[in-house]
């Protein structure tokens, strides 16, 4: 591929190599800073001092350069990771004790069932100036009051740290919020947090009130909750609104990317001001002036939908693709895209981290590849065939780069996206431009009825549209085991398949067969590894549930319905679980040569012939637990999520002299390995 040969792609990949170093391995600031300076120089002193012998010393010279770069990356994360600045407020909560926080609002977030949610800036910790965000939960029963971005509170907090999943497989939390520079959380109310300030400082806060009162303009015009949820998730990049039930049948129906302001968005807003603004090339020096119009509209466009990662990935390759367009330079779209990953890594090397950072470049480069050879695949005479089939080529070239990244992160496949993308990716750009003039006319209170019912209109068929698909659940793939090592092989297979299809050559043809082989290698292998035996004591709060796994097979013990548990379908997608059968749950369970004795609420015990391996409390059974570990000696105890916590915390008080004895599910499931 040309691509390998361009100088500023083996570039970024070593600025990518740094970032998973710095990510998965703890190198202080100190050491990547110093290791860059002394590679920087190494690399400098070379070119001057053999300048003239640089071709004999290529070797030497690009390792050199490569290495530099690798360490830039490392110096990057490191600089942008806010634990590394010495204001950051985790310095100051050195101890479990309530503390006076002022703080002010960045970012309203999806709420929950109990709370409102907000990323926060810390600009104090009692009295002490600090930097950082933090997650504010706001209980929801207080007040329906939502706090405004930019506004200052002070309030009395104690700080917690982000847990880690009680259960195996499930979603990181943690590490999701720590890749947004998340570490902390702290729970307060409306009657506890006091308004400071109220005044606007920032950009975000702007765009914030700007989204506020295009909200409140188009509520005069009678525009349905789940319709301004949609326009709010389409043009205004706002999706904490959407119901779970809107949420998933665009999901189902392999649609969610319309709801992601994005680079489909961006494109075709970007060929709307193109065209908005072609008279100003008849002015003097009127390519520049449209250029630099054009690319403030799409930069501010870009703050007022929230500047997340996929859209400032969207704003910055397309700010180079308009500035190559409206200036005549020729450019190639791999560049751009390289391009435009290069800065954002450099400036934003969290980002990488960001999933819809993954899926935007995956869609973006598989569209640019496959797009031009499925679309020669056949021509129509008929335009309106034509265009529907060049359509159904780009949806179709998306899923060669999305699918093993959706496989991954998601675990299932929509197979009617075609159907789906064949209609809204047309309707999308007179959805766009139409909400635009919507909007603008709206702030301008010149917004006419039959435009505001007429947008109302689109928008719920669009949805009823999107719903039809989504209600052929048959059509619909789910709980598709896939890891890390299955995204890789199937990556490598993906650029062979491009390859061999871009030119036959003989190459080509043994890389795609090398692939074919990883791919099979790799199911193979994950087959093999997951043929082992676990004994599974899951968290579940108040109720208690047991996992049997015996290679593919799992048997789930339990008192209550579990068929659509996320618990358990998160461990069976990742275990590669084949089949499951459910029983009662027993006083007894025999795993291997161990046994698991369960003490319910009835408290029986005695009388035992054998001394069980382990014991598990549920159900909060009322026991002397000193008189238990005395008559059975077991290995460990476990008290489930079945329990009142002041129970386990009085068992958890007797055992504080037995180190390791006494294990609570809070903590962390247990797992017994075989």
């Amino acid at each position: 591929m040309k691509l390998f040969n361009f100088t500023l792609f083996k570039l970024t990949i070593c600025i990518i190599i740094g970032i998973l170093i710095a990510n998965y391995f703890s190198i202080s600031l100190y050491i990547s800073a110093v290791v860059f300076i002394v590679l920087f120089l190494f690399a400098t002193a070379f070119l001057f001092l053999y300048k003239s012998k640089l071709k004999d010393q290529t070797s030497l010279f690009t390792a050199t350069i490569l290495l530099t770069f690798i360490s830039l990356g490392t110096l990057s994360f490191n600089i942008h990771n806010p634990k590394n600045n010495t204001l950051h407020y985790s310095h100051t909560i050195t101890n479990a004790l309530p503390k006076t926080v002022v703080y002010t609002i960045k970012k309203r977030l999806k709420p929950n069932k109990y709370y409102s949610r907000y990323y926060v800036e810390i600009l104090k910790v009692n009295t002490k100036t600090t930097k950082g965000t933090a997650l504010l939960q706001l209980k929801k029963k207080d007040s329906t009051l939502q706090f405004k971005v930019d506004a200052i509170y002070t309030t009395s907090a104690l700080f917690i740290p982000i847990n880690v999943s009680a259960n195996p497989n499930q979603f990181n939390y943690k590490d999701y919020l720590e890749k947004q520079g998340v570490y902390y959380q702290f729970n307060s109310s409306t009657e506890n947090s006091i308004l400071i300030d109220s005044t606007i400082q920032s950009l975000n806060g702007y765009a914030a009130k700007l989204r506020n009162t295009i909200n409140k303009r188009l509520e005069e015009h009678h525009f349905s909750k789940d319709e301004l949820a949609i326009i709010n998730a389409l043009l205004l990049g706002q999706r904490q609104d959407i119901t779970k039930s809107v949420y998933n049948s665009y999901t189902n129906a392999g649609a969610i990317h319309i709801l992601a302001v994005s680079g489909l968005h961006i494109g075709i807003i970007l060929l709307i001001l193109n065209l908005l603004f072609k008279p100003i090339e008849r002015l003097k020096n009127g390519k520049i002036i449209k250029t630099i119009i054009i690319v403030f509209l799409l930069w501010s466009y870009a703050f007022i939908a929230g500047a997340t990662a996929s859209i400032i990935r969207a704003t910055t390759m397309f700010s180079i693709v308009a500035v190559a367009i409206n200036l005549k330079r020729i450019t190639n779209i791999y560049n751009t895209l390289i391009t435009s990953i290069f800065i954002i890594l450099l400036f934003k090397p969290l980002f990488l981290f960001d999933i819809g950072f993954q899926l935007s470049y995956s869609a973006v480069f598989a569209i640019v590849a496959f797009q031009p050879l499925i679309a020669k695949l056949w021509i129509s005479k008929s335009k309106i065939v034509n265009f529907f089939w060049q359509t159904f080529s780009v949806t179709l070239a998306a899923q060669f780069g999305v699918l093993p990244v959706s496989l991954y992160y998601f675990h299932q496949f929509p197979s009617l996206f075609w159907l789906s993308n064949l209609v809204v990716i047309p309707a999308l750009g007179f959805i766009l431009g139409f909400g635009i003039l919507v909007i603008l006319l709206a702030l301008l209170n010149r917004l006419p009825n039959c435009f505001a019912i007429a947008f109302s209109f689109i928008i719920r068929k669009l949805t009823e549209f999107l719903n039809w698909v989504s209600s052929f659940e048959e059509f619909l793939i789910r709980d598709i085991s896939f890891n890390i090592l299955n995204l890789v092989t199937s990556i490598i297979l993906v650029i062979a398949i491009y390859m061999i299809w871009n030119r036959f050559k003989a190459k080509n043809l043994v890389f795609v067969l090398i692939a074919l082989i990883g791919l099979q290698s790799s199911l193979i292998h994950v087959n093999w590894k997951h043929k082992s035996s676990n004994l599974v004591i899951f968290h579940k709060p108040k109720q208690t549930l047991i996992g049997l796994k015996n290679n593919n097979n799992l048997k789930l013990y339990t008192s209550y319905n579990i068929k659509q548990n996320t618990i358990t379908t998160s461990y069976k997608v990742a275990n590669f679980i084949k089949s499951t059968t459910t029983d009662s749950i027993p006083n007894l369970i025999h795993f291997k040569n161990k046994s698991l004795l369960i003490i319910d609420s009835l408290s029986v015990y005695k009388n035992l012939n054998f001394k069980p391996d382990y014991v598990l409390l549920r159900e909060s059974p009322k026991l002397n637990l000193n008189r238990l570990i005395e008559t059975l000696q077991p290995q460990k105890i476990i008290a489930d999520g079945s329990n009142y916590k002041s129970y386990i915390s009085k068992w958890k008080e007797t055992c504080k002299h037995k180190k390791g004895l006494f294990h609570s599910t809070e903590k962390g499931a247990f797992v017994l390995k075989y």
